[in-house]
């Protein structure tokens, strides 16, 4: 593979795949992953990625280039110069930018959280910040319809190609079907409901503690890292409800502890206020487990017809979708599983980086 520099160089400004137990840290690991794999495309283009992380490096390969990331390169003055074909911003957050203003730009939207999350000095930082870069955006790459809709509710949009393409599900099912899992950091000794994210107030993870007072014999495990205030607040609510011994917070996990919850967990719900994608849905419906979620923003776009939604927090009606779902779930087991891993499959990494490759091409081109 050619590797000198010349204007077909495509950089993907990555940083964030240092924290791998973010989803932006996914994202970025997921895609560039795949995009390394697309051969006929390297080996006229180079991909290059902003990556410390030496780990990453080794499972994603020589395929594509690695740019060696400095925090200082957040501000104007020591942006990165060098000359690309095409600069992708691959999540609206970050503070990095190409030092020239005339290269092709590609802005991937993950959501407009924010909008309802911050106030104050903040919330007009984050709103300046994405205004300047959809202004500057050659393209707009939406990782839903929700948040295509919701983008274009509240900010302008130039008159520039705009497309919708999907994550990639993490798992696929010939790959987790061979999987033995017999160990995990903690098993549970009930029937247990799975959940994880980020344990911050969006999740609405409090909820399903609260649920659990209108459910009998089943437990809840919910992984995810505890350094927030959220943490606390369902720390508090374990303790208020005497649920010691029937809700778990488990902290980060890692892939494998992920796998055993999956594959053994009675159901998986995930009661989410604000999503852009909603990525640990499609990882659940890949073991066939019955999938309890909010009717919130993305949620039912990525969920279809065969997930359980809550329309309501109310502790009681919650546990009454519950056991009816369970109790659907159970008697067309057959039906719903086939539906599920049928559902998460057509979702796929290598689908996305085609994808996206299409934009890279379309804008090279132009």
């Amino acid at each position: 593979m050619n590797h000198s520099y010349h204007s077909k160089n495509i950089f993907l400004e990555t940083h964030n795949i240092r924290k791998l137990h973010s989803g932006f840290g996914q994202f970025n690991y997921n895609l560039a992953k795949a995009l390394s794999k697309e051969t006929d495309f390297l080996d006229h283009h180079n991909i290059i990625i902003n990556c410390n992380n030496k780990t990453v490096k080794k499972e994603i390969g020589n395929n594509i280039l690695y740019n060696k990331y400095f925090p200082l390169s957040r501000y104007p003055l020591f942006r990165i110069k060098n000359n690309f074909g095409l600069w992708h911003s691959v999540n609206q957050n970050t503070k990095i930018e190409p030092a020239s203003q005339n290269i092709p730009y590609l802005l991937t939207i993950h959501d407009v959280n924010f909008l309802e999350e911050e106030k104050g000095k903040r919330l007009d930082f984050r709103i300046n910040q994405l205004k300047n870069k959809i202004n500057r955006s050659s393209a707009i790459v939406y990782i839903s319809e929700f948040t295509k809709q919701s983008t274009k509710a509240s900010f302008n949009i130039p008159n520039i190609p705009e497309y919708v393409i999907y994550n990639g599900n993490n798992f696929n099912n010939s790959s987790v079907n061979s999987i033995e899992v017999s160990r995990a950091k903690y098993i549970p000794n009930k029937p247990f409901i799975f959940s994880i994210g980020q344990v911050v107030e969006k999740k609405n993870f409090h909820t399903l503690i609260e649920m659990l007072r209108f459910l009998s014999d089943v437990v809840l495990v919910i992984a995810g890292g505890l350094k927030t205030a959220y943490a606390e607040i369902l720390k508090e609510a374990i303790q208020n409800y005497k649920f010691e011994n029937r809700v778990f917070l488990l902290g980060n996990i890692n892939e494998s502890d992920k796998i055993y919850y999956y594959k053994n967990c009675l159901a998986f719900a995930f009661p989410s206020l604000r999503e852009g994608f909603g990525l640990p849905v499609l990882e659940a419906m890949t073991f066939g487990k019955p999938v309890f979620l909010s009717n919130k923003t993305s949620l039912p776009e990525i969920g279809g017809a065969h997930s359980f939604y809550w329309n309501s927090f109310d502790a009681e009606e919650m546990a009454n979708v519950f056991e009816t779902g369970m109790s659907k779930f159970e008697a067309n087991k057959n039906i719903f599983k086939s539906a599920y891993e049928n559902h998460s499959q057509q979702f796929t990494w290598e689908k996305a980086a085609k994808d996206y490759i299409n934009v890279y091409k379309s804008l090279l081109e132009n």
